[in-house]
């Protein structure tokens, strides 16, 4: 199933997810771990500008979660959002990833409230290599238009990051 996230009642399951990529991964550029009130007031703000941050459940608990946001707070950039997703290990390709994914552009196409302008490109940013998102984003239309060499540094290596865009 999949719903939007309220922040009282997912905040914690929704930390803990991030957390993990942000203890183990460079999926975040993040090095220190996320309190439960800190993403409680994360999701409040995406969704107080009209954006979704929804989350997959199965069997009752938040597996998944994703979200678009600004991709930057310059005016002219209004019509552009960067995407989030992050799963838990027992989502992982399991179609999770795809169904909440597809949710989140379908909520981004019919996006044009007062809140919010009409979204005109999606921006997917990844830290590289990383396989599984790449296809994820490639196997729902995004193109890749391009890599920024060594753009982070987290556990004593230089990261390149990557950006995928979809049109809509």
């Amino acid at each position: 199933m999949i719903r939007d996230a309220v922040p009282a009642r997912d905040a914690a399951r929704i930390a803990e997810i991030y957390d993990h990529y942000v203890a183990t991964a460079t999926a975040t550029f993040e090095t220190e771990t996320v309190s439960v009130d800190e993403m409680w007031a994360r999701i409040a703000r995406i969704q107080e500008r009209g954006l979704p941050w929804i989350v997959a459940e199965r069997d009752d608990a938040v597996v998944g979660y994703a979200y678009a946001g600004p991709f930057r707070d310059r005016a002219a950039y209004r019509h552009t959002l960067e995407s989030t997703i992050y799963l838990d290990a027992s989502a992982r390709r399991s179609g999770v990833g795809t169904s909440l994914y597809t949710a989140l552009i379908a909520r981004l196409r019919a996006l044009d409230t007062p809140t919010h302008a009409p979204v005109h490109s999606v921006m997917g940013v990844i830290a590289l290599p990383h396989e599984g998102s790449v296809a994820l984003h490639e196997r729902l239309g995004f193109a890749h238009v391009g890599t920024i060499a060594d753009a982070g540094y987290k556990f004593d290596r230089w990261i390149d990051v990557g950006y995928w865009q979809l049109m809509l």
